[in-house]
């Protein structure tokens, strides 16, 4: 199937530092800015194609921004996940985004917090779909694949380029049997996230992304693990800005526990449980977490009332 909805642009954006983000661009160059943030692993062109056809509809302006050491950006690895959030200050500030939304997938989402936690003068509103919550420190919850992680991160630390070198070259060997290998992946696949992946819209997004992503590294997926079983530089309880989690009650990677402690520790904070659906739910809610969006599009501040759903 033909990709739909093509980047409007690519392009690397410089910090002050010299490194570089790689940036992806979809929807309308003068919307409302939303800055989306791909999972683990993943890229700029991380973005589905109903967002990208929403965008273009309701004036909307989608940057998806490929983390450190993956596609465009430079390789580097933080202290933790909040200096995230410094780096999208200069990101906003060099592309001249004064308010802008926040969506995040999975890995993409301890980024989306630490984005929230930064700017709250500037962040509208957050939208999380079965986000990582954090592995060590008081506002950890049990279980989750992440602490796994927590033991072996100095190991991982120490190996990550490797690591990096290694996956980046296996997906790069793969690339003329992508096809036959992703038919293999789904059927070994949980069911929900297997119908979810066959459909052939998120098929070619993610083959798409992934190809693209890997030629010049994919450092960000040890970076993204290393960092998640580190604290993670800031309080959730600090997050002055509305978000909502959108949680698949199937998802076997990310326990749906997470995402209701997540909801509780910000203040405001709301989630929808997904029921039977997996850990890629969210990418169904895209249109209802962007119109969320839009909706405190305006003033500034907390939003009012904790709310739960379940659908």
């Amino acid at each position: 199937m033909t990709e739909q909805f093509p980047p409007l642009r690519e392009f690397s954006l410089i910090l002050d530092d010299g490194r570089s983000l790689g940036i992806g661009e979809f929807g309308q160059h003068g919307g409302t800015p939303v800055l989306w943030f791909h999972g683990t692993p993943g890229a700029r062109r991380q973005v589905p194609w109903v967002a990208r056809q929403y965008a273009e509809e309701r004036n909307l302006r989608i940057l998806c921004i490929e983390r450190p050491g993956i596609g465009l950006s430079t390789p580097h690895l933080y202290d933790n996940v909040a200096a995230w959030g410094e780096d999208m200050r200069q990101v906003a500030d060099k592309l001249g985004l004064e308010r802008f939304g926040l969506v995040g997938l999975s890995g993409g989402g301890p980024y989306v917090l630490a984005t929230a936690h930064a700017m709250p003068e500037r962040v509208m509103a957050a939208a999380v779909f079965g986000g990582v919550a954090p592995a060590v420190g008081p506002e950890a919850p049990a279980g989750g694949h992440v602490g796994k992680a927590v033991p072996v991160q100095r190991l991982l630390g120490w190996l990550r380029k490797p690591l990096g070198a290694t996956l980046s070259g296996a997906i790069r060997a793969a690339e003329p049997f992508v096809d036959p290998i992703f038919n293999t992946v789904l059927r070994f696949a949980p069911e929900q996230e297997a119908v979810m992946l066959g459909r052939q819209d998120l098929r070619t997004m993610f083959i798409d992304d992934l190809l693209r992503g890997s030629k010049t590294g994919m450092q960000s997926i040890v970076n993204d693990i290393i960092l998640f079983a580190r604290p993670w530089g800031f309080s959730l309880g600090g997050i002055q800005v509305p978000v909502h989690f959108w949680q698949g009650t199937a998802d076997l990677i990310v326990p749906p526990e997470h995402a209701e402690a997540l909801a509780n520790a910000i203040p405001g904070a709301g989630f929808t449980l997904c029921e039977g659906s997996g850990h890629l739910a969210g990418l169904d809610r895209t249109v209802e977490a962007l119109d969320f969006i839009l909706k405190h599009g305006k003033p500034a501040g907390k939003s009012s009332g904790k709310s739960k759903k379940t659908g």
